[in-house]
């Protein structure tokens, strides 16, 4: 998600580096733009050094002396049509005028006459200030617009007053920029256990048996879920991705690896989603040495690997746990036929199961095409869409199945 901070001329302007850091704690890439008169209360550097991103303090750059350029007089249209949200905190009462009265005189008052994105306004001043028949007017035009507006607290304020006008605590403001993103806090006190990537089996110490998955999924579901409050568990085969920040990540290599790393944490469980592709097979002895190439063929004896997602559907069944387990069915053919039969087979909740050769779906891709299958029957296809979206419909069909469990 993409936010544009605007941060005005107050006292409370430092308390803006802080909520960065909020915003940032939700997967949220903030754009910060200043007002001359935050610039007197706090530098552009502090939010550049935590944004990673050039801080806006004009129309025309930062050297109001230097001739002006099409890329500065139209920033403000791209950074418009490219933001999810832009949130003013604080918003001083100057800035609740400008607002109210369309005047567009500076970056960030242009730029909320540009995007169409939602607004969120956190106001701070003097308690006068803020209960002044003007201000509270403009509040309201602001509010019958569709603008969210955090109102301030109550308490001592700098100029010596007591009374409404602090600005409002950075986790409503953060809170009610996440809503308004449709972000949801709604897996708090919840642990997921989520299973992703491939495993390797070895053959010899130099070469292994594995399967084209990337991993995306599984760290999308990870990702998603995280955001969403939930405590997650990553257990994970190899792959090049990171897990994401907040996780707690738990590495294996093989099928045997992760079935004892699943077992250890499936205990302290809500959700289980295996979305990883655990090898079938591995070899039933590896060599001990490389093995050399020799003329004509050779035979690689295998034999199974545990079948984690049944043995926690039996364990499940056994323990009448309220425990949502999800697996997945990845499928060249017969997906619809196969994705029923691994349900009932596996004591799963829910089947996400998609085919492989489908463009755009399946392993190593952004996006994903799966449909949902129930273990009452019911079938829900989702068109194709990126895997987080994925992850988060997911998400949002394993929690309304845990709900009617308790």
């Amino acid at each position: 998600m993409r936010v544009a901070l605007g941060v005005t001329g107050g006292v409370a302007a430092y308390k803006a580096a802080e909520l960065v850091r909020r915003l940032q704690q939700e997967k949220m890439d903030v754009q910060v733009v200043m007002t001359r008169a935050a610039c007197e209360f706090i530098t552009p550097l502090t939010f550049a050094a935590l944004t990673g991103q050039k801080v806006i303090t004009g129309m025309f750059g930062a050297d109001a002396s230097a001739a002006p350029n099409v890329e500065s007089a139209i920033e403000h249209i791209a950074i418009a049509q490219r933001i999810d949200l832009l949130l003013i905190a604080p918003a001083t009462a100057d800035i609740l005028a400008k607002l109210a009265h369309g005047i567009a005189d500076d970056f960030l008052t242009t730029l909320y006459l540009a995007t169409k994105a939602p607004v969120v306004v956190a106001p701070a001043m003097n308690v006068n200030m803020w209960e002044h028949p003007a201000t509270q007017q403009n509040v309201g035009t602001l509010r019958g617009r569709g603008v969210h507006v955090v109102d301030p607290s109550e308490g001592y304020l700098a100029c010596g007053m007591t009374g409404a006008g602090r600005l409002a605590p950075l986790e409503a403001i953060a809170a009610t920029a996440c809503e308004v993103l449709g972000l949801k806090h709604d897996f708090a006190n919840q642990t997921v256990l989520i299973t992703a990537g491939p495993t390797q089996e070895s053959i010899d110490p130099a070469r292994y048996l594995s399967n084209r998955s990337s991993g995306k999924m599984g760290y999308a579901l990870a990702d998603a879920a995280q955001r969403r409050g939930a405590h997650v568990v990553l257990v994970s085969g190899p792959t090049d991705l990171r897990a994401p920040e907040g996780v707690d990540w738990v590495p294996v290599r093989t099928a045997a690896e992760m079935h004892a790393a699943v077992l250890e944490h499936a205990a302290a469980a809500d959700i289980v989603i295996k979305a990883a592709a655990v090898s079938d097979y591995r070899v039933a002895a590896p060599a001990a040495k490389k093995m050399k190439r020799e003329s004509g063929r050779i035979a690689l004896e295998l034999e199974p690997t545990a079948d984690i997602l049944a043995e926690l559907g039996e364990q499940s069944r056994a323990e009448r746990s309220s425990r949502i387990l999800i697996g997945f069915a990845a499928e060249t053919d017969r997906v619809a036929e196969r994705a029923r039969a691994k349900l009932a087979r596996k004591g799963a909740d829910i089947i996400v199961a998609n085919d492989i050769t489908q463009k755009d779906a399946g392993f190593d891709t952004d996006t994903n095409i799966v449909t949902l299958f129930f273990r009452d029957g019911r079938e829900l296809p989702l068109p194709k869409m990126s895997k987080f979206d994925v992850a988060n419909q997911i998400l949002d069909r394993a929690l309304e199945l845990r709900q009617a469990k308790r």
